[in-house]
């Protein structure tokens, strides 16, 4: 389910900047969030409040991320955004390690080592130069990997459906940017027309919001941040073969190359390993922190 959300996330960030071209960033947010509120408002009926409580305070690190992120890529290349959105690989484990006080397995380390790698591979053969855009897609990587370990705090003990948390997060998402955008300077333009515009908002809908964000909040529950972001890690080389095939960004050898590295890695994360060595190695971690 993971690679799955890689496979449409590393997509989103080409879909999004076409869409981008038809509407604002915020009201694109606004369109986008409360569409997915309403599908998912149903889940809602059979949720006790004191359940639904986590949503808030995750809804709102998801709008931080996706006003960075969406900024971002209005900015920078498609290509860019996906490159640098991977750094959450090697950001979650050491966001992990301050917030549970537990070192992750050194096989996580070593699998986000390699990713980071990677990442660099493809920034360089990218011939990226940092801008605003950039900077943007760096502060969204880091919200991302805390997001991943608030996720695995708030509902590690918690009877809340993933669909129930998704439609909380998506309606405060919604709702903010809907506020921003309406107290943001001059008039609100008409909604576009184009039909490039709904099928791109229907299609981050469907996949990018209501799986992607279901298919996360599912599977944290069940496994680590680390391994979590890891599986997801392979975003960005989805993202440059979209890049190139739709919107004609090209790859080098180079960043091929570091797109494989990436894929290797996750696939390495992925891989069934021994559950006993695994959490003998965590508990050792975790007795070795002063």
């Amino acid at each position: 389910m993971l690679l799955a959300v890689a496979i449409v996330w590393g997509t989103s960030y080409g879909v999004a900047k076409g869409a981008l071209v038809f509407y604002p960033v915020l009201g694109f947010l606004a369109v986008r969030f409360l569409l997915t509120f309403l599908l998912l408002l149903p889940s809602l009926k059979a949720q006790r409040l004191r359940d639904l409580l986590p949503g808030i305070p995750l809804g709102l690190v998801l709008l931080t991320i996706f006003l960075c992120e969406t900024f971002g890529v209005a900015i920078t290349t498609a290509s860019n955004a996906a490159f640098l959105i991977s750094l959450c690989v090697v950001f979650t484990p050491l966001v992990e390690w301050w917030l549970f006080r537990v070192r992750p397995p050194s096989s996580s380390l070593i699998a986000a080592g390699i990713s980071l790698a990677g990442a660099l591979l493809l920034t360089q053969a990218a011939d990226i130069e940092m801008n605003l855009g950039d900077c943007l897609m760096i502060a969204a990587a880091i919200c991302r990997a805390f997001m991943v370990c608030l996720t695995k705090r708030f509902t590690q003990h918690s009877d809340v459906s993933a669909l129930a948390l998704t439609a909380v997060q998506t309606g405060v998402v919604g709702l903010g940017c809907l506020v921003a955008f309406a107290l943001s300077p001059g008039l609100m333009p008409a909604m576009p027309t184009e039909p490039s515009f709904w099928f791109a908002t229907i299609y981050l809908v469907l996949f990018g919001t209501l799986f992607a964000f279901f298919a996360q909040n599912y599977a944290v529950k069940r496994t680590t941040p680390t391994r979590a972001s890891l599986l997801m890690g392979s975003e960005p080389l989805f993202g440059a073969l979209f890049a190139g095939l739709w919107l004609s960004e090209q790859l080098s050898a180079t960043a091929w190359l570091g797109g494989i590295m990436i894929v290797a890695a996750s696939v390495w994360a992925s891989w069934p390993r021994n559950e006993k060595t695994i959490h003998l190695e965590v508990k050792r971690n975790s007795l070795a922190e002063p």
